[in-house]
């Protein structure tokens, strides 16, 4: 049963007059109270913030003044007293409310300044389980809840970067109803983060893979000037999760990222990182959140030529990702055509001023590469609802593979095979990959028809030899790959038309005999995986 309201409206302006901080990240703080200690603010604080405004020669109470009862626990119980909620919760203007704060001696609370034990950063540095425990808050988030829902006469700020909006607020002794209102809803959304971040960690900590309720935080990195389309707004929002990626990449030059830049940066980043750096450098281009060119080689520059030369016309405007520095050779092959984002590991100097001839190409220095193995969620909404799943990160060289022919692939071939699963999984289905010597020969992506993906990859592939002026397309020779079983043998007849002699794919069709037989025919190799890689 709704409980019913009081029904009185709230004051446009209420004067600060009391104010609680209690902080663990003490940026601005001192500087903050200060400022309010010289507007005739009464300074009311707790634990380690009461010591450091006391340390800088501030008029500041101590909590236990409003409770009469100190610190207990080793300060776990200091603020969870009526004391301090009744001061919170007291509706100002109603007769009751003021009944019982007189005849309890509470004192009313007008601003209240918070922010949270650094749950999320223990989590993030993998702190052990009592650390872990020992940093989830308590009392700051029942006082967040508390002043926020009292928003009618209290501020609550949560985030130190609204300390100087807070002070332009106040400067005539006030604060306004709408910005009371804002803060509030900041201030929900950050208790809402930080409970999911704390449910999430005790979902992976006791390994529930999907837990009753699931809850996805995040704090908004910056507001973007569009979505997908110019007509959808969008906001970049990170959950603290330390992956190196995208999302805690740093910008070195260029324009604001955009939904679509991140979007590919984040699909090419994760691809590439599939190439362990210290085995070969690897390039990966990404257009359209798939991948139009994938190579190795001995050396980066070689490695962005090679992975250009798959399909230089849909590289243009597209994202490179290396998982090595990007040095000075490589930089001067990439500023030749047109790109959108250059991510890396790392970038020299000599290659950060090479690129800088390009002031709109955006460049993101990742500090390092996410490892493919590592588990993790991904979502994706639907209406009404939320797909949750571990991320795939299984990884070819951890497989069984199985030869299923007459003829087992030659080591080249299964290199290759390698090569073209890793990239496969990275493709949006149906996906159909040729390679062959470490480079995409030909990538077919996202087609209702496995035939269809696998005639486009080849069509790639002849025009890419036309371009480069070869005799033939790559595909001549080369492996194929299926990140999902062929369901029938069309598929594989149509790479085999294109030249592949050799094919990797998962297995598992209810006509798995009859693919195989086609490969024997044609004296084709090939291995299953027993695992699929659906990319949607």
């Amino acid at each position: 049963m709704a409980v019913a309201s009081k029904k009185i409206p709230a004051p446009d302006e209420v004067r600060i007059q009391t104010a609680l901080l209690s902080v663990s990240d003490k940026a601005g703080i001192v500087e903050l109270a200060r400022a309010l200690d010289a507007k005739g603010v009464r300074l009311v604080s707790t634990g380690g913030t009461h010591k450091a405004l006391m340390a800088a020669g501030l008029p500041v109470s101590d909590v236990s003044e409003l409770t009469g009862f100190p610190e207990v626990m080793d300060g776990r119980v200091k603020t969870l007293h009526p004391g301090v909620h009744g001061g919170l919760l007291a509706i100002r203007d109603d007769a009751d409310h003021k009944a019982a704060m007189e005849t309890h001696g509470i004192t009313a609370i007008d601003l209240v300044v918070i922010n949270l034990y650094p749950f999320e950063e223990v989590r993030a540095e993998g702190g052990d389980y009592p650390t872990t425990v020992e940093n989830i808050d308590i009392g700051g988030p029942a006082m967040i809840r508390a002043s926020a829902k009292n928003h009618a006469y209290v501020t609550i700020v949560t985030d130190p970067g609204d300390y100087s909006t807070l002070l332009d607020e106040i400067a005539n002794g006030t604060t306004r109803y709408a910005f009371r209102q804002k803060m509030a809803a900041k201030a929900y959304a950050r208790t809402a983060a930080y409970d999911a971040a704390i449910s999430n960690w005790f979902s992976e900590a006791l390994d529930l893979a999907m837990p009753r309720h699931r809850v996805i935080g995040g704090v908004l990195k910056e507001e973007m000037r569009y979505g997908e389309n110019p007509h959808q707004k969008a906001g970049f929002y990170v959950t603290g999760e330390k992956r190196p990626g995208v999302a805690t990449a740093t910008l070195l030059q260029g324009k604001q990222l955009s939904y679509n830049n991140i979007n590919d940066t984040d699909a090419a980043f994760e691809l590439v990182a599939e190439f362990l750096p210290d085995k070969a450098p690897a390039c990966a281009i990404i257009k359209h959140a798939n991948p139009c060119g994938v190579a190795t080689a001995p050396s980066l520059a070689e490695a962005y030529r090679r992975a250009l030369a798959c399909d230089s016309t849909s590289a243009f405007g597209g994202i490179i990702a290396l998982n090595q520095q990007l040095d000075a050779e490589t930089a001067e092959e990439i500023v030749k055509l047109f790109t959108e984002v250059i991510i890396a590991p790392s970038v020299s100097d000599e290659a950060k001023a090479i690129i800088a001839r390009k002031p709109n190409l955006r460049l993101l220095a990742a500090g390092g590469l996410p490892d493919p193995r590592t588990p993790g969620l991904t979502a994706k909404t639907v209406a009404g609802g939320l797909l949750v799943q571990t991320r795939d990160n299984g990884m070819v060289e951890d497989l069984e593979l199985r030869v299923v022919t007459k003829r087992a692939p030659s080591a080249q071939e299964l290199e290759d095979m390698k090569f073209a699963f890793k990239v496969a999984k990275h493709v949006k289905s149906n996906a159909v990959v040729y390679a062959k010597d470490g480079q995409t020969a030909g990538i077919g992506a996202g087609q209702m028809s496995r035939v269809d993906s696998a005639r486009i990859a080849a069509i790639k592939a002849e025009e890419a030899a036309k371009a480069l002026g070869l005799a033939a397309p790559l595909t001549r020779g080369s492996a194929v790959a299926s990140e999902a079983f062929l369901p029938f043998a069309d598929g594989l007849l149509s790479a085999i038309a294109a030249g592949a002699t050799a094919v990797i794919q998962p297995g598992g069709s209810m006509r798995d005999d009859e693919v195989i037989a086609a490969a024997n025919e044609h004296d084709v190799a090939m291995v299953f995986t027993g695992m699929r890689h659906f990319r949607h």
